[in-house]
């Protein structure tokens, strides 16, 4: 298991379209993605979801990853939400 407190950087936060490309990106590991910010929890293999967490540019959220490629996910990801290519 992996996990991480990050900051989500990307310009737009985890709203439409960085969300969707959050989730495609998600969706590449096997393993299980799940996010959490101010007491709500998000699956984030699905966007609505992720949508509903509301998460902004700043805010620091926790990401939980378990399976075999945790930690590849985890790298990936933190790219994303840095606001960089992954």
């Amino acid at each position: 298991m992996s996990q991480e407190t990050i900051e989500v950087n990307h310009p737009e936060g985890l709203h439409a379209r960085p969300a969707a490309e959050f989730v495609k990106l998600a969706n590449r590991f096997k393993s299980t993605i799940t996010l959490r910010l101010n007491g709500r929890q998000a699956n984030g293999k699905s966007i609505m979801s992720v949508l509903a967490l509301g998460a902004e540019a700043g805010m620091r959220v926790d990401v939980e990853i378990q399976g075999d490629d945790a930690d590849e996910a985890m790298q990936a990801l933190k790219t994303f939400l840095a606001g960089r290519s992954a």
